[in-house]
């Protein structure tokens, strides 16, 4: 399943920043930097996802699957 994520990245270091704490996750994701989105296919629950985004220090809103 591929849950789909908002987050307000303006940078390099935003998204590097969400690579971080998703690569400790063990996930496959994919981030869409000029539409601040952030594609992550995971089993894991969507709510786990999203604090784990949020460490991260962004705004992030999960916009559902995709």
């Amino acid at each position: 399943l591929t849950h789909q994520f908002f987050v307000d990245m303006i940078c390099e270091g935003c998204s590097g920043a969400v690579t971080r704490v998703l690569t400790k996750l063990d996930v496959k994701f994919d981030i869409d930097l000029p539409n601040k989105k952030v594609f992550i296919e995971s089993d894991k629950d969507a709510d786990v996802l999203l604090e784990t985004l949020k460490k991260t220090g962004k705004a992030v809103t999960y916009i559902g699957p995709k």
